[in-house]
């Protein structure tokens, strides 16, 4: 017997792993690294689920594991990695997994969801800094790694474009359409207000969080200007209302300013937009010198308008590929996100445009 031959107990578990299928050894694995991650615990003070606010939300009767947890940025609603991953991709992959796994030992944080090479190109910055940035999060004697609800609408438009590009490849067509019925799905409602009614925490949401929210998202100084809103917001809004577009050389309507009140402050947060207006009041000309996202704060408030933005632009390049008009486009946003206090309408049939 040579020196490099197992023995003793090795030498039977090498003859019991020589009997097990493939699929049975893969079962082993995943049930050995479910129980190692089961017995890790964080440190006092990270986050952790808000006793008896996690439930399940059912979009397109696909299950999403969901909670409100006591996060890195205060109260925060969460849906689960493999949640996420087995609503879009319907299984994990072993090639999937394999990407993952290279992806964090050159110090990436790639969601498995995400993991496929084709969706690479479709994949920005400000995305892994945002919305997939993971979150490891205690729920009860378990972690859980789990990302903002919002990711939701910024994975579904990933595997979108990349599927509009004619980037993936035919067994992956199936992803992407449910990424399609996903965000059919969100378009009936906010995925803020999913979770909290799933969860039961619409019930007891303090009364100062208003404010206390509000404080979060402006600054008390005016930061220095930087460039906030993508082109192809302004490109796409004319697109949308039919009008030739000049190029950001040109000075845009003057209506585009209300659409984006509209689009934009109105909806990121209850109370904003007047507390925007009031930090920048307008000049005697009836125009305000400072642009009011200057005053957004960095670690808060220009993360939630990238977000905010990107999913917009999303619901903007779905309404240009469907030939929908102004009139509808609207309708839909006002579904998605609404502004505070404004009235749902039901989901009947849209008349024509």
């Amino acid at each position: 017997m040579s020196d490099d031959e197992p023995k003793g107990r090795a030498k039977g578990g090498h003859a019991r792993s020589a009997m097990l299928s493939p699929e049975q050894k893969t079962e082993i694995a995943s049930a050995a690294a479910k129980a190692r991650w089961a017995k890790r615990k964080l440190p006092d003070g990270a986050p952790c689920v808000l006793e008896g606010y996690k439930s399940e939300l059912i979009l397109a009767g696909m299950r999403l594991p969901c909670a409100v947890i006591n996060g890195p940025k205060g109260i925060q609603r969460v849906l689960t990695e493999n949640g996420i991953t087995l609503a879009v991709l319907g299984e994990r992959s072993g090639g999937s997994k394999r990407l993952k796994k290279a992806a964090e030992l050159d110090g990436a944080l790639l969601p498995l969801f995400l993991a496929p090479s084709q969706l690479k190109l479709f994949i920005d910055k400000e995305l892994y800094d945002g919305p997939l940035m993971p979150i490891d999060y205690q729920d009860g004697d378990r972690v859980v790694r789990g990302y903002d609800a919002s990711a939701l609408v910024a994975v579904c438009d990933i595997w979108l474009r990349a599927r509009e590009a004619g980037a993936l490849q035919d067994q992956q067509l199936a992803k992407a359409q449910k990424a399609e019925a996903l965000t059919r799905a969100l378009a009936q409602t906010g995925i803020v207000a999913l979770v909290d009614e799933a969860t039961g925490y619409e019930k007891v949401r303090p009364q100062n969080a208003l404010q206390a929210y509000l404080e979060m998202l402006v600054r008390k100084e005016l930061a220095a200007w930087a460039k906030k809103f993508p082109d192809e917001f302004y490109e796409n809004i004319y697109k949308i209302k039919g009008w030739p577009w000049p190029g950001m050389g040109k000075n845009r309507y003057s209506v585009v300013a209300h659409y984006t009140r509209d689009l934009v402050y109105e909806r990121l947060a209850p109370g904003l937009l007047k507390e925007l207006e009031a930090k920048s009041p307008k000049s005697n000309n009836g125009q305000r010198s400072i642009r009011l996202h200057r005053w957004l704060t960095e670690d808060v408030g220009d993360p939630m308008l990238s977000q905010h933005l990107h999913s917009i632009i999303m619901f903007q390049r779905l309404a240009i590929a469907n030939g929908y008009g102004w009139k509808r486009f609207l309708q839909t946003i006002d579904l998605i996100m609404p502004k505070r206090g404004s009235n749902l309408e039901l989901p009947l049939n849209y008349p024509s445009e």
